[in-house]
């Protein structure tokens, strides 16, 4: 398995864990679960760090939405380093 493929694996599990954590959110559940605090622990430091930047509009939270087109963006540039550096 190349460098790329998994820089892209490590970038799309990440956001399928933003992904839960958001679905999460959308109904009651028991923070104390291991995997749901697993989820959490993984994702609040991304999702913290957009919170902190861009504030709710209303009730509506777009900071995760922020964090997927931001984590997107990163994981575009990294591939395509690796693929300047490789050739």
């Amino acid at each position: 398995m190349g460098l790329i493929a998994l820089v892209n694996i490590a970038f799309e599990v990440y956001m399928a864990l933003m992904m839960a954590r958001i679905l999460l959110s959308w109904v009651s559940h028991n923070p104390y679960q291991p995997i749901i605090r697993f989820i959490y622990e993984v994702t609040e430091p991304v999702l913290g760090f957009f919170r902190k930047i861009i504030p709710p509009i209303g009730m509506i939270d777009i900071s995760a939405i922020a964090a997927f087109l931001a984590l997107g963006f990163i994981k575009s540039i990294i591939i395509k380093v690796i693929y300047f550096i490789s050739f």
